[in-house]
């Protein structure tokens, strides 16, 4: 195992991670055993929840076996608390691959973490990667119908460091005049933020009456916790909607090398998807569908497909995208 120097992002960031870094000390080392396919022999996989949830590791089960089988490698799955957990990670050099929101992909880089993205998710077959960030209301509050009505209510986020849990919707406010720039000392002095820590926290504390409106994404709010009976069809009101936002991706630390990053690539698009997890006997029906987006697979993406967040980063002047 090699001795790491961790270069952190801020304090802050650092305790949140101090976790996943202690753990993650199976990170890939150019000095460890290879497999036969020139994988480390552990890869370490992390990942945060987008949801309330204490076993996200089973939405990756029919990924990480595939990645065990054409690897060679024991995949260890790591569930960090947040976002700056999983960059810091990533840069301290102990995480091999890491499931990103796009904006935390934008921020990894902007700090200095080297890497490459292997492929953004899909949420079906044929489609392209993508998707909405949502301001939320309850269907019967009459006084909320667009972001402008956010100003001096309380008022729901995800997480700073989330895409559109945070960085999409605090340029939908800039957009409608409510903030003049998305740090956090505007939006506090504008309405009361509330960062509720996942997208169904964000979606149930509105349903609930805890946050007058709020922010998700869109399929958690119109899919996810319908299918699971967190809320009813109807319960809330979307009554913004983001442009489309680059798609979740798996990257992977530049440290594993071009020749094992390319393999990867290969393996991520033309396998990573249901239908070969059910081809290979790894799950059936929907557990087969992986991460907390329950996406249906993974196809190619490129870094420049990331500028729409970059460009964002500007518009709104986020501390979160400055190094």
């Amino acid at each position: 195992m090699k001795i790491r120097t961790r270069r952190p992002i801020a304090a802050a960031a650092a305790a949140a991670s101090i976790a996943l870094v202690m753990s993650g000390c199976s990170g890939s080392d150019s000095s460890e055993t290879t497999t036969e396919q020139g994988f480390p022999e552990t890869i370490t996989l992390a990942a945060i929840p987008a949801e309330n949830s204490s076993d996200l590791k089973a939405s990756y089960d029919p990924l990480i076996k595939l990645l065990e089988k054409e690897t060679g490698s024991k995949v260890e799955f790591v569930q960090a608390s947040d976002y700056a957990g999983v960059v810091e990670g990533m840069i301290a050099d102990n995480v091999d691959l890491a499931f990103f929101g796009p904006f935390a992909y934008v921020v990894a880089g902007i700090n200095g973490a080297k890497i490459t993205p292997i492929g953004a998710v899909i949420k079906d077959e044929g489609t392209q990667p993508g998707y909405q960030s949502y301001g939320l209301a309850r269907s019967e509050e009459a006084n909320i119908n667009g972001l402008k009505d956010f100003a001096g209510k309380k008022v729901c986020f995800v997480d700073p460091g989330s895409t559109s849990g945070f960085l999409y919707p605090s340029a939908g406010l800039i957009e409608a005049g409510v903030i003049k720039s998305g740090s956090e000392t505007d939006i506090s002095a504008a309405m009361s933020p509330i960062y509720a820590g996942g997208h169904d926290s964000s979606a149930l504390a509105i349903a609930n009456g805890d946050c007058d409106a709020g922010f998700a994404f869109d399929t958690m709010v119109d899919k996810t916790m319908i299918e699971k009976g967190d809320l009813k069809p109807g319960q809330l009101k979307t009554v913004w909607k983001s442009e489309m936002i680059a798609g979740s991706v798996f990257a992977a630390n530049d440290s594993l090398g071009t020749e094992a990053i390319d393999k990867l690539k290969k393996v991520f698009a033309d396998k990573a998807n249901v239908t070969n997890f059910e081809a290979e006997g790894f799950c059936e029906g929907d557990a087969c569908r992986i991460t907390d987006e329950r996406a249906w697979g993974v196809v190619p993406v490129n870094d420049s497909d990331y500028d729409g967040v970059r460009h964002v980063c500007d518009v709104t002047g986020s501390e979160k995208c400055k190094g």
